[in-house]
């Protein structure tokens, strides 16, 4: 087929799945991947082949930088117990046991070796599509792994490569070659960094700026190759270390176009790469012999139970080193252990990495093997993707984890400690732009309207966090009696959004803790009715013009803005809020500022 019907065809492919997943309640990846099953019975389409060069080099660099993008460092940080035995370690634990079962099912050494190097790492963007019921500690901890272990398996592949080619490896190059990927690679992601940094923060246009964001993973994956480390975690580094930085070297309007576009262009590659598997998983079907098929399906499904069984055991012989929960009981932690084994996906990552192996040795002899490696991978896949899958949801239900409301609440934090450390400030604020007091007071009473706000949306959550924790109390009491601490009144959470408790907040200009005046009844400030404004030709020339006074209110909301954006900066970097936290609210006054300079000023 031309790459012209390819493409019509792949669109058309994933926007049946995205119309249909909705109404069948399935995961958009698991119908574009029935889908692709489905279309790879027409004989025509089974010749489209997914080079392994284009998912190394062109999907993954650019799915593995968003999902680094839109990782928590700080959770990455507090998770490094947890990540680094499992991106390592149980790689490879994973590997030779895959290796170890295949190999007494009569599947050669050498290949089953590179077998269990490709279906031994979780896939990140898989975990990313199919992981978001999860709550948000445990989806963060297996995408960052799923992000990290790929440079493991990478190297296990190449060792294994080199002994069914014939060659011999030493102990002291297998050390090199794992410091390599693991010491370059990061090495090149940070290069790589500190170079989009000083570029970035010279640019002010908003398409220079998208232009050098989407050259710094194909950049990072460049170098690390070239210098034969691992270019997975080149771009992991790169996109945590630019994600970081990007909201003091790049400009409001440049942000909100690459939330705009990024999430679109990842999904259209990440749709394509499922509805691909699935064709190959046909292609690759149709190529085994029929009488080897029945014990190549054994040995994928011996595969696929050991990957789940060496999770779960990893999980419980690692226990006693990390770090567990504070008043997590010995069954949540099972339970955690379960669903973070049903949710270890495997995806395009795995199938590139069997899809790379060589079909002729330096002899031209052809590589024994080969054909029960690819075979397997795309069946352990399938099996992960369309078994996992659907039932993921049904095991987060049993294990009943509890709900994760930090973010909830670090966000409710930040909004009312960005606000009271505008209002400390504003008039400094005012004084130092040149603003008229009729200014700066509306400036005020708008600050206190958002406070009163986020007060009151703070005490309605918090209340009916209650009254949800009191349910879920008498359900399991099955008790009918009423509650000891009394019902809650009707209208309480109108009460309390009048009245707004405020908490103190900290001046960041001294230091010192400011509080914020509150009354007992009604906001400090009134706004009396709207009224409509006619043009009158009785004009009083010695007052301040409507333009002047505009102008004064954009230079005032602007300092306003970049006052709230130093202060969330600093909670995210002191660690009180989390990234992704900060991100959100960073996108709203991006927002405002768009908003407050105009839209044609803000394109410029």
């Amino acid at each position: 087929m031309q790459g012209l019907e390819i493409t019509v065809l792949l669109g058309l492919a994933m926007l049946v799945g995205t119309v249909l997943a909705p109404r069948l309640r399935v995961a958009t990846p698991l119908v574009l991947l029935v889908i692709g099953l489905a279309l790879g019975f027409i004989p025509e389409l089974r010749a489209i082949e997914l080079p392994p060069e284009t998912v190394l080099l062109l999907f993954l660099p650019v799915m593995l930088f968003r999902e680094a993008w839109t990782t928590s460092l700080r959770s990455v940080r507090r998770s490094l117990r947890y990540i680094i035995p499992m991106s390592t370690l149980l790689v490879v634990a994973s590997a030779f046991a895959v290796a170890g079962v295949a190999t007494w099912m009569g599947v050669p050494w050498e290949a089953a070796l590179v077998l269990g190097a490709a279906v031994a790492p979780p896939d990140a963007t898989a975990v990313a599509a199919l992981g978001r019921l999860l709550p948000a500690k445990t989806f963060m901890k297996l995408k960052a792994e799923s992000l990290t272990n790929d440079g493991t398996a990478l190297v296990l592949y190449a060792i294994a490569v080199a002994l069914l080619l014939g060659d011999q490896i030493t102990p002291l190059q297998i050390t090199g070659m794992v410091l390599l990927s693991y010491l370059g690679g990061a090495a090149a992601g940070i290069a790589v960094a500190v170079l989009a940094f000083f570029a970035l923060r010279r640019m002010q246009s908003t398409l220079t700026i998208n232009l050098t964001l989407v050259l710094v993973p194909f950049v990072a994956f460049l170098i690390a190759e070239l210098i034969e480390a691992s270019g997975v975690l080149a771009v992991v580094f790169a996109g945590l270390i630019v994600a970081w930085v990007s909201p003091r070297i790049t400009t409001a309007i440049s942000r909100r176009a690459a939330d705009a576009t990024w999430p679109f262009g990842v999904y259209l590659l990440n749709g394509a790469l499922f509805v691909l598997i699935g064709l190959e998983v046909q292609l690759v079907l149709h190529e085994i012999s029929p009488s080897e098929i029945g014990i190549l399906l054994l040995v994928t499904v011996a595969a696929w139970l050991v990957l789940g069984v060496v999770r779960y055991l990893f999980q419980w012989l690692f226990s006693p080193f990390s770090r567990p929960p504070t008043g997590s009981s010995r069954s949540l932690r099972h339970r955690s252990r379960v669903v973070s084994t049903v949710a270890g996906f495997r995806g395009a990552v795995s199938l590139a990495i069997a899809l790379s192996v060589p079909t002729v040795t330096a002899t031209g002899e052809p590589v024994p093997g080969r054909d029960a490696v690819v075979f397997v991978t795309a069946g352990v896949i399938v099996l992960t993707l369309l078994v996992q899958g659907p039932l993921l949801p049904a095991v987060i239900r049993w294990a009943k984890l509890p709900s994760d409301d930090a973010a909830v609440e670090e966000y409710e934090l930040a909004e009312r400690a960005i606000s009271g450390a505008a209002l400390a400030s504003l008039d400094d604020l005012a004084a130092e732009h040149g603003v008229s007091d009729r200014v700066r007071d509306r400036a005020r009473r708008e600050g206190y309207e958002r406070l009163e706000l986020a007060n009151a949306r703070a005490v309605a959550r918090q209340r009916a966090a209650e009254e949800r924790d009191l349910a879920e109390l008498d359900a399991s009491l099955d008790d009918d009696a009423p509650s000891t601490m009394g019902p809650v009144p009707p209208g309480a959470a109108e009460d309390d959004a009048r009245s707004g408790a405020k908490p103190a907040f900290a001046n960041t200009a001294s230091g010192s803790p400011t509080s914020v005046p509150s009354g007992t009844g009604d906001a400090p400030f009134t706004s009396g009715p709207l009224e409509m404004i006619a043009v009158s030709d009785d004009i009083d020339v010695t007052q301040r013009s409507p333009l002047l006074r505009h102008k004064e209110a954009q230079r005032l909301r602007l300092a306003i803005l970049d006052r709230k954006r130093e202060v969330l900066l600093r909670l995210r970097r002191e660690g009180t809020i989390d990234d992704l936290v900060a991100r959100k609210i960073l996108a709203g006054l991006d927002l405002e500022e768009i908003r407050a300079r105009g839209a044609d000023k803000a394109v410029e």
